[in-house]
């Protein structure tokens, strides 16, 4: 929930009035936006947040039995995150969402999301093929980076999955964004994000830097690839 951060949305108005955004949306336009729909975007942040709280779940009752099942736990570690206000309002002015609920809904799919941290590759299409045979998840989107990389090297497999919250008096679908790492992506995922915000370096440095992390990819690939095979010879041994 927008408390959890430390600031709800009419504190946030507040805080805001002084500031121009960013973007199109000004000043005048954004709080009188959300002075209309405070409400309303109080409970789609709510909404969401149960939605990742269902699937984190699910992933915890997969994890469990695998572990039960074949003594393997696939998955080292979940993480969840609700967008903040300010990410809210970059991502639509980036992607010029409209500035009403109903183009906040159908074009903002991670207000909520979560993160999957696994063991090894072949986890990742496992868990996500095990989450998207349940019969009350809808894939809304799939994107495999790891088949298909960025031209950064970032690897991961996003997948937008919708699945139903049950309310007081009605059900309710919402989105959940998911992305599948292995701990190696997830390493490389995490250090690129923190030195691409990085300010004010000069171009020679920044792009010796993004030389380095997209060579640091590709060994990240690598070992992805020797600890898989280790593992499967490892089952094999096994099964003889």
């Amino acid at each position: 929930m927008l408390e959890r951060n430390g600031l709800n949305i009419r504190d946030y108005i507040n805080e805001k009035k002084n500031e121009l955004l960013l973007g199109r949306l000004t000043t005048k336009d954004f709080i009188r936006f959300f002075r209309e729909n405070s409400d309303p975007i109080q409970s789609l942040f709510t909404y969401s947040e149960c939605a990742m709280m269902e699937v984190e779940t699910k992933f915890r009752v997969l994890n469990e039995e695998f572990l039960l099942i074949y003594d393997h736990s696939p998955i080292e570690t979940i993480k969840s995150r609700v967008k903040t206000l300010d990410s809210l309002i970059e991502k639509m002015n980036r992607y010029n969402v409209p500035l009403n609920l109903q183009a906040i809904e159908e074009n903002i799919n991670d207000i909520a999301g979560v993160r999957v941290i696994c063991s090894f590759q072949d986890d990742i299409y496992e868990l996500a093929d095990c989450l998207l045979e349940q019969d009350d998840v809808t894939l809304v989107d799939r994107k495999d980076y790891i088949r298909s990389p960025k031209n950064n090297g970032y690897r991961s497999l996003h997948l937008i999955v919708s699945v139903p919250i049950f309310l007081e008096h009605k059900k309710r679908d919402m989105k959940v964004e998911v992305q599948l790492r292995t701990i190696a992506m997830d390493f490389w995922a995490s250090l690129e994000h923190k030195i691409r915000y990085k300010q004010d370096l000069p171009e020679d440095i920044a792009e010796s830097l993004y030389d380095e992390l997209l060579e640091c990819a590709i060994l990240s690939t690598d070992l992805d690839k020797r600890m898989q095979n280790i593992r499967n010879q490892l089952d094999h041994s096994q099964r003889k």
